[in-house]
């Protein structure tokens, strides 16, 4: 048994036409990814993952992994507007949403004009967002949720699609503050972006280093981004991989998980994750060119969806215990 949403009443068939179709354009937007950023397939697609699921991402990892390069590239691919705020303790929160302003009209009287700020764009690159205060982090909270921001009582809706793609320093780092429990369950994935191997950064010294620095082009635009996006929405999804996902994100909950389980855990990851994981693995599967996830899926998207929606007991930690090896425990039993 397979479960559809058919909001707008396509057939099967007409899905499976769409999805192919889908499949060309998408590897063509990965390849041109690719020929920008080296050694970081993973990372690429997990990203891509993220964009097509509807959702925002966190790429955490030491800087010079080219974390930024990436934001941009998928930009220029995607064919949508970008703008990048450096995160600094110094931010204020009208730095990244806007603020209003007093003007003077011709005939003396004086109103308020809204100037909006780098919010409103279609990709936002949010670098190194740990460094910002926790008060400032949160003004992206709304955005993230709602697509809008509300400033003096006043709404003000965002361009769509919409995206987050915040880069993350770790939180061993000297002057980074970690990221509030609400605004970290918005991310719909952790992208734990690593070290090239040694072929990858030969090829990074060969092509980053010469007179000319290659670049992509643009392979989509914002208007075929949501179809794509939609298109997501539709794929099949079968019982096996629903009851996979509800399986492991419940058995991620104290009150749920097993007894070996449950003593490490301080909180699990909540409905959102299950709702982010139903998308993330839709998207993966369309990636890979299939035309509705596996369980496979689950397994290999567990991680980068859970990690960051959990969080350890004392003990637990004091023991040498992560949050990865915990999630691993949970996995093992989808098998």
């Amino acid at each position: 048994m397979t479960v559809i949403d058919r909001g707008d009443h396509q057939t099967d068939a007409a899905i499976v036409a769409e999805a192919e179709k889908a499949v060309g354009r998408i590897a063509a937007a990965r390849k041109a990814i690719g020929g920008v950023i080296f050694g970081q397939e993973s990372v690429i697609d997990n990203a891509l993952v993220t964009i097509l699921a509807g959702g925002h991402g966190l790429l955490v990892g030491v800087p010079g992994l080219a974390k930024t390069k990436l934001v941009e590239t998928m930009g220029t691919v995607l064919g949508i507007s970008t703008n990048r705020i450096q995160f600094t303790p110094d931010l204020m929160p009208s730095d990244i949403l806007g603020s209003e302003v007093l003007d003077q009209n011709p005939d003396g009287s004086r109103s308020f004009r809204f100037i909006k700020g780098p919010i409103f764009t279609q990709l936002l690159m949010a670098d190194e967002i740990n460094r910002a205060s926790p008060r400032t982090q949160s003004a992206l909270l709304q955005a993230m949720q709602e697509y809008h921001v509300t400033i003096t009582g006043a709404h003000h809706d965002l361009q769509r699609p919409f995206h987050v793609l915040a880069t993350q320093n770790p939180l061993e780092q000297e002057g980074t503050y970690p990221l509030p429990e609400a605004q970290l369950d918005r991310f719909i994935m952790q992208i734990d972006v690593v070290y090239p191997d040694r072929d990858a950064e030969r090829q990074i010294l060969i092509e980053t280093t010469g007179v000319e620095e290659g670049g992509a082009d643009a392979v989509l635009d914002g208007a075929e981004l949501m179809q794509l996006q939609g298109l997501v929405r539709r794929l099949p999804v079968g019982e096996s991989v629903i009851e996979a996902i509800l399986e492991l994100v419940r058995a991620t909950r104290p009150d749920d998980a097993e007894d070996s389980v449950a003593r490490l855990i301080a909180w699990g990851a909540g409905p959102r994750a299950s709702q982010a994981l139903m998308l993330a693995v839709r998207a993966r599967a369309l990636i890979d060119g299939r035309l509705a996830p596996s369980v496979d899926d689950v397994i290999a998207l567990a991680e980068p969806v859970l990690q960051h929606r959990m969080a350890l007991t004392f003990a637990a930690r004091a023991d040498g215990k992560t949050v990865r090896d915990v999630i691993g425990e949970v996995k093992a039993k989808l098998g």
